[in-house]
């Protein structure tokens, strides 16, 4: 088994919906979404580091947030190569890249290429498929 391996959390999604909130289980584990401009990053400037609601993992720094306008939490970077996984999305009749959590496999959002440099992505991600821990990041390092 491979270090990438090793490193997945597996889980019954019974387990995962003891876990977490109706609302994160909706999200991350049916793929589904929250209203824009009410979740609870969409709109934060504190420095940290994003993290996995579902497993923990570090997904985004606070340093390549911006606000994109679209009512989401907006990344143009992740934290890490391996951090995130992609998987083609066609559902609701869209040509959509969907993001998945490299962890656990959880749905986090969509990236499109209409971000601002130096990447040109926009990672549109869920609030409730993020936790912000304030004590690491790019001024805790």
């Amino acid at each position: 088994m491979n270090k990438k391996q090793e490193d997945k959390m597996l889980k019954e999604e019974s387990e995962w919906k003891r876990e977490l909130t109706p609302e994160q289980y909706h999200i991350l584990r049916e793929k589904g979404t929250e209203r824009p401009f009410t979740g609870k990053y969409y709109q934060t400037k504190e420095q940290g580091i994003y993290k996995c609601s579902a497993c923990g993992n570090e997904l985004f720094s606070s340093d390549t947030k911006y606000d994109s306008k679209t009512g989401w939490p907006s990344f143009y970077e992740p934290i890490s190569e391996g951090s995130l996984e992609f998987k083609p999305d066609d559902s609701m009749g869209m040509k959509r890249v969907e993001v998945i959590c490299g962890r656990c496999g959880s749905h986090l959002g969509h990236v499109f290429d209409d971000g601002p440099k130096p990447t040109g992505k926009r990672f549109c991600i869920n609030s409730a498929c993020l936790n912000m821990d304030k004590n690491k990041g790019p001024d805790k390092k």
